[in-house]
């Protein structure tokens, strides 16, 4: 709950109201007070490495996806329909390996997929076979002319044009009313009546059975988390998502092909359509912090990255929208965890000139100099990241320990930094990780 007084404060009162919420055992429920002294060691720690000081030892983050249904002998598909093997498997998980935070593992609700007849991905279980992981089907889901409507309105192009196009369920949401009509009594009925149309009750049908099974899922990924905490002392470090506006343009809208395209034949549709965005992006944010009590909100970064546009465009058409983003996000307190995938080697000097408030952002880089990251923007942003995914699976223990030992010699010394792998971990030889966990433990001790 916020204060009353909420909309007086600055951004870093609010920042410290959420931090002490987040830091507070007051109501939380743990199973021994050695699992609450745990629990609070951990998230003061990374409490302690946001604000840029120095912990007693490097926080150590596992970013795990379909290794949490391996490690137990399932499949990654039954994460998607069984909740009693997730919640086990997760279990197990949490038993054999000694973490500092919670682990998502590819936990989605397939039922409720299925009664949408979502098509933007396919899912094990789903179109595909339930060892496969989820993949996404690239498509121009957004027409190239339709950048006018998506930017007089973005929520009602995203309601009546996309999710349609989207979900097989929901083509009936295109003969939704505009509710302006609400406010007369004339034309009040004739805003109601397309209720009446079968399409659009089939959709509104669907998407009722689709907030039922996404119900039953959020109870057990609840459940799942509260576990975590109560049992385990693992505080969550992600409470909401959100992302760059061009990535939401460009990566399931209009699409690779298509947003390319865009930046040369309508680059200023492209820039306004971001902008349009960006008030939106912040909301969601927001709305996910204050949902879950965590004040750090994830935003995976996808085409910003070096190789797919030159520093002119980042400058141009990417940072401009993502950085008032991140702005908003931290003027309300929350700290935005950007998951840099790929490289942005090219991009540092950017970012280091950006005026960003020091303190207030975590990076977590993919394949990144780590040694250039601490020296252009670890001196104002928290960093980490950075061991290969392919190390867990296809390397050895020792090579992990030289690895670990290697980054934590390189962006540990001050503070501000954590371990993390640099991209999800889908698979993984249980030695490499208890390698990397062990290592992380001793050698990154202050």
């Amino acid at each position: 709950m916020l204060p009353e007084n909420w909309r007086l404060l600055t951004p870093d009162e609010k920042f410290e109201v959420r931090f002490n919420a987040w830091l507070s055992t007051d109501s939380k429920q743990f199973a021994s007070k050695k699992v609450e002294q745990a629990f609070s060691e951990r998230a003061l720690r990374y409490y302690k490495i946001i604000k840029l000081q120095q912990p007693d030892r490097v926080p150590c983050v596992l970013n795990t996806g379909g290794f949490v249904a391996k490690n137990a002998g399932a499949q990654v598909g039954d994460f998607f329909y069984d909740y009693e093997k997730t919640s086990a498997a997760f279990k197990k998980y949490y038993d054999d390996f000694d973490l500092d935070y919670q682990v998502t593992g590819n936990f989605f609700p397939g039922a409720a997929l299925d009664s949408l007849g979502y098509n933007l991905y396919s899912w094990p279980g789903g179109r595909l076979a339930m060892d496969r992981q989820f993949q996404y089907n690239e498509k121009e889901y957004m027409a190239a002319n339709e950048y006018d409507a998506l930017i007089a309105d973005p929520e009602a192009f995203l309601l009546r044009t996309y999710m349609p196009r989207i979900c097989g369920t929901l083509k009936g949401l295109n003969l939704l009313p505009s509710f302006l009509g609400s406010t007369e009594l004339p034309t009040m009925i004739f805003t109601i009546a397309p209720f009446g149309a079968p399409p659009l009750q089939e959709a509104l049908k669907a998407l009722s059975e689709t907030a039922e099974r996404t119900l039953r899922f959020l109870e057990a990924a609840g459940k799942i988390s509260g576990m975590a905490l109560s049992e385990m002392g693992l505080p969550g470090t992600i409470g909401g998502s959100t992302k760059a506006p061009f990535d939401y343009i460009g990566d399931t809208m209009r699409g690779t092909r298509g947003i390319m395209l865009d930046m040369f034949r309508q680059p200023d549709k492209v820039i306004e359509a971001c902008n349009r965005l960006i008030p939106h992006a912040i909301s969601l944010a927001v709305k996910g912090a204050d949902a879950s009590g965590v004040p750090i909100v994830l935003l995976p970064l996808h085409k910003g990255a070096d190789g797919f546009m030159s520093n002119k465009d980042f400058e141009k058409f990417y940072w401009p929208s993502l950085k008032a983003v991140l702005l908003g996000i931290i003027e309300q307190g929350i700290v935005p965890h950007l998951f840099v995938e790929g490289a942005y080697n090219q991009r540092l000097d950017i970012i280091a000139d950006s005026g960003l408030p020091a303190g207030k952002t975590v990076w977590m880089f993919d394949r990144t100099d780590m040694a250039e990251a601490k020296k252009k923007i670890g001196g104002w942003a928290c960093i980490g990241g950075n061991v290969p995914a392919s190390l867990f699976k296809a390397g050895t223990p020792a090579q992990m320990e030289n690895a670990v030992k290697k980054l934590i010699d390189t962006a540990g010394p001050g503070g501000g930094y954590f371990l993390a792998p640099g991209s999800i971990i889908d698979d993984a030889e249980t030695a490499n990780v208890h390698a990397y966990l062990k290592t992380a433990r001793e050698y990154g001790a202050y």
